[in-house]
């Protein structure tokens, strides 16, 4: 499967219930702008990511071979623990009052909340795992839009009808074969 959908598929589904996802909610509920919100998102985690991606294809070049495998099996393993952990919104982070304006504010505010998050995180592992800087960035980019973009535009009523709990589960399951595979190869 190219890397590409593999990030598209892991990280839209470690977002169902993430901060930045709860985050997208809260600027929908605030601003109800949701065209300068959609921006913001995807200018944000072009780059947040774009930096996760570059960091990742560097420790595949600095890294060992076998030190890096074994690296990227705990990582995914890892990862397969931490997305079964609930996400929970900081007060700092959830605070929309900035002065920018909606566009601004939602770059600002989600790049924040993005820093050290389960998908940077991931971007990180996919990119030294694949070494494909741009279907990893794209694919990553593409599933948070794919889980944030309806939570912009339908609000609370989507968020709340979701089995956050089975679509965790799963993206644990996901990371888990990714390690195990990873593991085989």
């Amino acid at each position: 499967m190219s890397p590409f959908l593999v990030s598209t598929g892991v990280v839209a589904l470690a977002e169902i219930g993430d901060k930045t996802q709860l985050l997208s909610l809260v600027l929908a509920a605030r601003f109800k702008k949701p065209v300068p919100i959609i921006l913001g998102i995807l200018v944000a985690t072009l780059v947040n990511h774009g930096f996760a991606g570059a960091i990742g294809e560097w420790l595949s070049s600095a890294v060992s071979p076998a030190v890096m495998k074994w690296a990227i099996v705990a990582s995914f393993i890892g990862m397969a623990i931490w997305i079964l952990v609930p996400d929970k919104l900081d007060d700092e982070e959830a605070d929309t009052r900035r002065r920018f304006g909606v566009f601004v504010t939602t770059v600002i505010t989600f790049f924040i909340a993005e820093m050290g998050d389960k998908t940077q995180i991931a971007t990180v592992m996919l990119a030294a795992r694949y070494q494909d800087f741009v279907g990893v960035v794209a694919g990553t980019t593409l599933g948070m839009m794919l889980a944030n973009v309806p939570a912009v535009l339908v609000g609370h009523k989507f968020a709340g009808r979701l089995p956050t709990r089975a679509v965790h589960v799963v993206a644990a399951v996901i990371f888990a074969v990714l390690g195990i595979v990873t593991l085989l190869q």
